[in-house]
C-alpha cells in the first residue's frame, strides 16, 4: 500500500476537490498503470490503450472550461494529477502533460472558437491524441533559429520541415506545429495525421522513457488549410507560453516519482534485515531518508505556493523555471539514493527506482535543460542574458 509523505501536513493546504480528484487518479495509478508499466518499460512500448483511460478520469485538460470537455478546475488540481500520474511514470505524465498543455492549452488560448470546438472535446476524452512541434533536430534551446517554415499558396499553406524529440508523435491524431512564415515571424499550426507529406516515424533505442511513444513530425510539402493557423498568437510568446503550463506541471509530477521511490525505499529499510537488525535503524540509512523527505518537503512547499501563484495568474516564467528545475533534481537524487538503500534489488524491475531514474534523466533536459533553468533564474536576478 502506498503512503505519501506528507511531513508539513500539506494536505490541510487542499480542498476537498483537489482531495477527490487525487484519490481518483491515485486509484486508477494503482489499478491501471502500476500492474503493468515494468513490462512497458522493459519492452519500449507505450500502453495506448491508457489513453482514453486518462480521458475518463479527468486527466486531460482539467483546467479548461466544461464547454470544450474540460473539468473547469484550478492549476492546483491540474498539479495534483500531474503528481500522481508521475508516480505511476514519466511516460504516463509526458502523455498527459503534452495533450493538456501543449496542445489543449494553445488551441484553447490561441485558437478560434471553430477550433477549440472541433479539436478540445475529443482532446479531453483521449479520442484525439496530440502532440507539440517545437524541437527541431539542430535547434533546441534556441527555439527562435528554428527552420521549419510554410509558404502562402493562396487557397491553403505549405509547410516544410521537421521536429524532433516529440513525445506520442507516432500515434498522433493532430500536431499543434510551430514555423516560420514567410515574414520569419513564429506562427502556430494545427496539422493533422493523413495529411499528404505528414510522416512521424518513431524514435527507438531510448534508454530512458521507454514507456513512452517519441518520434519525430516530418513535413515535405504538407498542405495545410488556412483555417489550421491559431489566428491569436505571433512569435516565440506563443510556443514558451505553452512550455510554461508544461514546466509547471513538470513541477508537480516529479513529486510524485520522488515519493514513489522515497515510499518504496522506506518500506524496504524497515523489512530488510543485515547484521540482526533492520537496515532502517542504522544511522546512514537513516540519514537518507530523512534527507529524502526535507528535499520532498521543500518541493511540496515550493510547488503549492507556485500553484496558488498560477491561479491568480502571478506566476511568472523564471518562478516556474525555478520549480521545474529544483524539482526533477530533487526527485533524480531521491531515486539514485532510494536505489541504493535497496541495493542490489533496486536495480530490478520489482520496485521502481531506476525506472524513475533513468526516465528523470530526460526530464530533467526536456522542456528546458538544466542549465537554461538556471540561466533564465540568473537572468531575472541579474537582467543580463548569458545565453546570448
Amino acid at each position: 500500500m502506498y503512503t505519501p509523505p506528507d511531513y508539513y501536513l500539506t494536505d490541510e493546504l487542499l480542498s476537498d476537490e483537489h482531495k477527490i480528484v487525487r484519490t481518483a487518479v491515485r486509484d486508477w495509478v494503482n489499478r491501471s498503470v502500476k500492474p503493468i508499466i515494468e513490462k512497458a518499460a522493459q519492452e519500449h512500448i507505450f500502453p495506448i490503450h491508457l489513453i482514453r483511460e486518462m480521458g475518463e478520469i479527468g486527466a486531460f485538460g482539467p483546467y479548461i472550461p466544461e464547454k470544450y470537455g474540460g473539468a473547469g478546475m484550478d492549476h492546483i488540481a491540474y498539479g495534483i494529477i500531474m503528481t500522481e500520474l508521475e508516480r505511476g511514470d514519466s511516460a504516463i505524465r509526458s502523455a498527459g502533460s503534452v495533450q493538456s498543455s501543449l496542445v489543449m492549452y494553445p488551441i484553447f488560448t490561441f485558437g478560434s472558437e471553430e477550433q477549440r470546438m472541433k479539436y478540445l472535446p475529443g482532446l479531453a476524452t483521449g479520442e484525439y491524441i496530440g502532440a507539440f512541434g517545437l524541437t527541431e533536430p539542430n535547434h533546441g534551446s534556441d527555439p527562435g533559429s528554428m527552420l521549419t517554415n510554410y509558404e502562402d499558396k493562396g487557397d491553403h499553406f505549405l509547410l516544410n520541415g521537421s521536429k524532433m524529440w516529440i513525445t506520442n508523435a507516432p500515434i498522433a491524431d493532430i500536431a499543434v506545429v510551430w514555423a516560420k512564415d514567410e515574414e520569419g515571424i513564429i506562427r502556430g499550426l494545427i496539422v493533422e495525421k493523413g495529411m499528404e507529406g505528414f510522416s512521424a516515424p518513431e524514435t527507438k533505442g531510448k534508454w530512458s522513457l521507454r514507456a513512452s511513444s517519441t518520434g519525430e513530425l516530418v513535413f515535405d510539402n504538407v498542405k495545410v488549410s488556412k483555417e489550421n493557423l491559431l489566428p491569436n498568437v505571433k512569435g516565440l510568446k506563443g510556443p514558451l507560453m505553452c512550455l510554461n503550463s508544461a514546466r509547471y506541471g513538470i513541477a508537480w509530477g516529479a513529486i510524485g516519482a520522488a515519493m514513489d521511490c522515497y515510499d518504496a525505499a522506506l518500506k524496504y529499510a524497515l523489512e530488510r534485515k543485515q547484521f540482526g537488525k533492520p537496515i532502517a535503524s542504522f544511522q546512514l540509512q537513516q540519514k537518507k531518508l530523512a534527507e529524502m523527505l526535507t528535499e520532498i518537503t521543500k518541493a511540496q512547499l515550493l510547488i503549492w505556493r507556485l500553484g496558488v501563484l498560477r491561479n491568480e495568474n502571478r506566476a511568472t516564467p523564471a518562478q516556474i523555471s525555478m520549480a521545474k528545475r529544483n524539482n526533477v533534481e530533487m526527485a533524480l537524487k531521491i531515486a539514485r539514493d532510494s536505489r541504493q538503500i535497496l541495493g542490489a534489488m533496486g536495480i530490478t524491475g520489482d520496485f521502481p527506482m531506476m525506472r524513475h531514474m533513468m526516465n528523470l534523466e530526460s526530464v530533467i533536459t526536456y522542456e528546458g535543460t538544466h542549465d537554461i533553468h538556471l540561466l533564465i533564474t540568473g537572468m531575472d536576478v541579474t537582467g543580463i542574458p548569458a545565453f546570448e
